[in-house]
């Protein structure tokens, strides 16, 4: 990393902490998460190599927060539904903290995948994954044509399989 890159974040940090910090923590409500997001705000800039221009810097910190801030309330949703399952479940069949652990990143990052794909491409595969509709069903659902379901279905299957080989 180039030290003029280095010292334009240290920056870009020194100069908007303070109202990022404020931004996030009237989201959060919680110092630890809002410290936490802060940092992952930093770090993606970091990580992305691309600095925003000065006149854009808030907008494009904004933007990134409010992606985490997203991702946290999620996250939680994800983790809430889940550990509501689990409740739910006989207790000779638990699951250690750890597979739990494991088990709601996966839940999570399904979910992120599922909320990047076009609506009515996560209507469809939801309603032929998970209520076993048909193509037919679907489609008078949605009121498309059967063939949009087709397709629908085929770019919601695609998208999964393209994250299972990028996640090994």
């Amino acid at each position: 990393m180039r030290a003029t890159h280095t010292d334009t974040i240290e920056n870009l940090y020194l100069e908007h902490r303070g109202w990022l910090s404020v931004f996030i923590q009237r989201r959060m409500g919680c110092p630890e998460t809002t410290a936490d997001l802060i940092q992952d705000t930093y770090l993606r800039i970091l990580t992305s190599g691309r600095l925003p221009e000065q006149k854009d810097a808030r907008k494009y910190l904004t933007h990134i927060a409010k992606g985490l801030v997203i991702d946290v309330f999620r996250r939680r949703r994800v983790e809430e539904a889940y550990l509501d399952y689990l409740k739910q479940q006989p207790e000779d069949t638990a699951h250690s903290v750890e597979t739990q652990a494991l088990m709601i990143e996966a839940l999570t990052e399904i979910d992120s995948l599922l909320h990047r794909l076009p609506a009515n491409v996560r209507q469809a595969l939801l309603m032929r994954q998970l209520d076993g509709m048909s193509y037919k069903a679907i489609a008078e659902r949605l009121n498309v044509s059967v063939s949009s379901v087709e397709k629908y279905i085929a770019k919601g299957l695609q998208a999964c399989l393209t994250a299972s080989i990028l996640s090994d």
